[in-house]
């Protein structure tokens, strides 16, 4: 198994950045593929991006292509979403999630066995 917890998050203004961060223990976090999703109010879970187990391959809902980077770092157990020019849209509560990386990189909820408590991002207009 693998545990993940999310921090990073805040209360930001619109067109600002925050760089949220997912820390990884237990099994080695290069056996991985991650992603994030978001979740805001009344709304469900949805894809935000993803990263394959090297770091080489990235994927991004069309949302936010152009403004956030997702990362890891597998000598730090670390991945990363780096969100700029962010909107009031982008609010919500941001989940990392890891998948068995034989599974390749998922767009999906299901595709991913672990999950963080998530980390809560508002943007004020």
């Amino acid at each position: 198994q693998v545990q993940l917890v999310e921090s990073g998050g805040g209360l930001v203004q619109a067109g600002d950045s925050l760089r949220l961060s997912c820390a990884t223990s237990g099994r080695t976090f290069s056996r991985y593929t991650m992603g994030w999703f978001r979740q805001a109010p009344g709304k469900e879970r949805e894809f935000v991006a993803a990263v394959s187990w090297t770091g080489v391959w990235t994927y991004y809902a069309d949302s936010v292509k152009g403004r956030f980077t997702i990362s890891r770092d597998n000598a730090k157990n670390t991945g990363y979403l780096q969100m700029n020019s962010l909107k009031p849209e982008d609010t919500a509560v941001y989940y990392c999630a890891a998948g068995s990386r034989s599974a390749g990189v998922s767009r999906s909820a299901p595709g991913y066995d672990y999950w963080g408590q998530g980390t809560q991002v508002t943007v004020s207009s």
